[in-house]
């Protein structure tokens, strides 16, 4: 006669099975990390170093994966505005650049930068820049110390916005202290320190 096993036991062995999946899905997600930085980012920071790498999910969807990519000077906290970096975003579904530009500008504005008009004034800048994406579209933006922002899609040129105070306050939406994704920061952050 074959016995079952305890429910204790299918419960553990489930648990098992669970985070035996669950290390697998990182480990997959974590094949967008590369050795060396793409060519448009190389060419930005040369050399590049990547810092760290993370995903971002809203209710559960993963919207896209990010990687932050240093120079020799990496990136501090304390003045983030004294180093060049670039913060590439693969997408994972499509978006709107439309779409992208208003969360942009809502994220901004939640961090409490910016004046009303100046948030107009970003969010036109971006909806003229930021293009419609798809799953595995690349958007790459590249901060300019005390000068902008250039953009990039998969790797070429699509613009730049040339005010050093829309640029603070877009990569704050992913680096600063009150950003509303705390955890992707963290993992973003976690080799940022000079070389």
């Amino acid at each position: 006669m074959k016995q079952t096993p305890p429910a204790g036991a299918r419960y553990h062995y489930l648990r098992v099975v669970v985070l035996w999946l669950f290390a697998a899905c990182v480990i997959t997600n974590n094949n967008y990390a590369a050795d060396t930085a793409p060519a448009h980012i190389q060419k930005e920071l040369a050399p590049a170093y990547l810092s760290g790498l993370g995903s971002f999910r809203w209710f559960g969807l993963k919207i896209y994966d990010a990687q932050l990519w240093v120079g020799e000077q990496g990136y501090n906290s304390a003045t983030p505005e004294s180093s060049k970096f670039a913060l590439d975003l693969r997408y994972a579904r499509a978006l709107q650049g439309r779409k992208i530009a208003e969360a942009s500008r809502d994220e901004i504005q939640k961090l409490g930068l910016g004046t009303a008009q100046q948030l107009a004034e970003w969010q036109s800048k971006m909806e003229q820049i930021f293009p419609d994406v798809s799953e595995g579209t690349h958007l790459t933006g590249v901060y300019l110390p005390n000068s902008g922002a250039r953009f990039y899609l998969d790797g070429k040129a699509i613009g730049e916005i040339m005010d050093a105070a829309f640029a603070q306050a877009f990569f704050a939406i992913w680096l600063a202290p009150k950003t509303t994704a705390p955890q992707l920061r963290t993992a973003l952050l976690a080799g940022a320190a000079a070389r």
